[in-house]
């Protein structure tokens, strides 16, 4: 889910059970629905209205009580396909847990007793409303990315949250700390001794970052509306890479390269991988000149911002059958001097980049889709055959003809064989 407010991805919040179904072949678990997720639950743990807690794929929890019995998969969420008995398949994405489930040396996380308290003297005789749903509780239970890479993205969310992450073993340390970053005064007061940035230049402020909401964390969009076109493209399995500029006075620019979370402002700044592969593609494809080219021409422009995915050889367990490294963009957006921004749809942005300054894009699959009934059959979609080198591919980015709307769908027989 992308918190709102931050428009960060939450790995733990709070739902309520939609659904819950039997799983074939299976006397002992079924099946509960949130949302377009399904999770393998145990039979008669939850009913349908109650409220839970959800954690999604790719989270790692934090070794505590209340998760012992993740200690042999490493304490990881992962997309887990299970056969029983070999009358049928079942597919389990996430984790839920009931708000009982949580104690820690007998004693309930301070954010769940909220939850619980709240809920029962408000709602004392029915069934909690739609206030207790969506609630982030991420940082609150101590829940990480599953791959380290990852767990700097929100360290980019705000400056708080930048200053959180900068001293993180001072707050681990001192409960006074974290207990004063819990409320607006107490992270304005902590900023005045603790908000120095860090050497080099921060996050362009202009960049908003690169993370798709999820189709099952929209079960509104269906069924579709059969006169609503969407234009599908490929989703790669790589590493988000942004280049933009920005025009300054007198005639001058500010350039910058990006991964999902670290601004590279030295070529030989600390990459996760074993060469910077991020000012690679911008020096292969000549970003810095192509910006300021779009610039030049459009004096309209006060910035404009080209995002995409570095993938192949060592950069994720897919490696597109190649042994180097190359970009394809799957973002072009225009930024104007009266603060509004436009993001071109696949097709225009293929026709900018791809025809006038040789940069690849994301392979163009359907320009007039029309969304199925259920999300099931959206997801069922997303499996397929890649356009890049004719194997599985990682899913598929749905996007609105004028832009504005975007979502994605990953493959869950991708996610099972390659992200475990």
């Amino acid at each position: 889910m992308l918190n709102p407010k931050t428009k960060q991805r939450e790995l733990a919040y709070t739902v309520k059970i939609d659904d819950i179904l039997p799983i074939e072949g299976s006397d002992n678990c079924e099946c509960a629905v949130v949302g377009g997720w399904h999770v393998m639950t145990r039979k008669g743990t939850f009913k349908p209205g109650d409220i839970a807690v959800y954690f999604e794929i790719d989270s790692k929890l934090p070794e505590k009580q209340w998760s012992e019995f993740l200690a042999s998969k490493h304490y990881k969420i992962k997309t887990q396909k299970y056969t029983f008995g070999g009358k049928g398949n079942f597919v389990s994405q996430g984790l839920l847990m009931a708000l009982g489930d949580f104690c820690e040396n007998g004693e309930i996380p301070a954010c769940i007793a909220a939850i619980q308290m709240g809920w029962n003297v408000a709602k004392l005789h029915e069934l909690p409303g739609d206030e207790y749903i969506n609630i982030p509780l991420t940082d609150e239970l101590g829940v990480i990315y599953s791959v380290i890479e990852d767990n700097k993205r929100k360290s980019n969310a705000d400056k708080y949250s930048r200053m959180y992450q900068r001293h993180i073993k001072l707050f681990k340390k001192h409960k006074l700390l974290r207990t004063l970053y819990k409320y607006t005064w107490g992270k304005k007061f902590l900023f005045i001794f603790l908000g120095k940035k860090r050497d080099g230049r921060s996050w362009p402020a202009w960049v908003v970052k690169t993370d798709e909401e999820r189709v099952q964390n929209m079960p509104f969009l269906f069924p579709g509306n059969p006169e609503k076109e969407w234009m599908v493209t490929e989703k790669i399995d790589g590493t988000s890479t942004t280049f933009t500029m920005k025009r300054l006075k007198r005639n001058k620019y500010d350039f910058y390269v990006c991964s999902r979370n670290v601004c590279f402002d030295k070529p030989d700044k600390k990459c996760y991988y074993e060469t910077n592969v991020y000012t690679e593609m911008a020096e292969k494809y000549h970003a810095e000149e192509v910006l300021k080219n779009i610039l030049d021409t459009h004096k309209e422009f006060e910035f404009v911002t080209i995002q995409g995915e570095t993938y192949g050889k060592s950069v994720q367990n897919r490696d597109y059958s190649i042994d180097y490294v190359d970009f394809a963009a799957f973002n072009l957006i225009f930024g104007y001097k009266d603060g509004t921004t436009k993001r071109l749809n696949p097709r225009e942005m293929t026709e900018i980049l791809v025809n006038t300054y040789n940069i690849p894009c994301v392979p163009v699959l359907d320009e007039h889709f029309i969304l199925p009934e259920t999300c099931d059959e959206m997801v069922a979609y997303a499996d397929g055959i890649s356009q890049l080198d004719g194997e599985m591919r990682e899913g598929v980015v749905l996007r609105t003809l004028d832009g504005r709307e975007s979502f994605k769908a990953v493959s869950n027989e991708f996610l099972i064989k390659y992200h475990q």
